[in-house]
C-alpha cells in the first residue's frame, strides 16, 4: 500500500512514517506541497495523510487537487485546528 505523507514539521512526518513502515507500507513523505503534487501525478497512491497548515498549497488545496483529478482514495488530514468550520471543509472537499 502506498502512503503520501504531507507535513512540514519533520518530527511528525518522521514519526508517522516510522510507524507505517512498520506496518510494512510504501512511504511517500515531503515537507512541501510543491514535490507531495508532483507525487500525486505520478504515483499511485492509496491513502494521503495531509497537514492542513503547510507552506504553499495548504492541506486543503492538496485534497480539493486530489479530487479534482477523480482520485478516490481516503485522505487523513493532521492539524492543530479545532474549529467546526475547519473539520467541515475538510469533510467536504470534492472536486468543482
Amino acid at each position: 500500500m502506498n502512503v503520501l505523507i504531507v507535513d512540514d514539521e519533520k518530527e511528525i512526518a518522521d514519526l508517522v512514517e516510522v510507524y507505517l513502515k512498520n506496518e510494512n507500507y510504501n512511504i511517500y513523505k515531503f515537507y512541501n506541497s510543491e514535490e507531495a503534487l508532483k507525487c500525486i501525478d505520478n504515483v499511485k497512491l492509496d491513502v494521503a495523510i495531509l497537514d492542513i497548515m503547510i507552506q504553499g498549497k495548504n492541506g486543503f488545496e492538496i485534497c480539493r487537487y486530489i479530487r479534482e483529478k477523480g482520485l478516490n482514495f481516503p485522505v487523513i488530514m493532521l492539524t492543530a485546528k479545532i474549529e467546526d468550520t475547519d473539520k467541515i471543509k475538510g469533510l467536504t472537499i470534492r472536486s468543482r
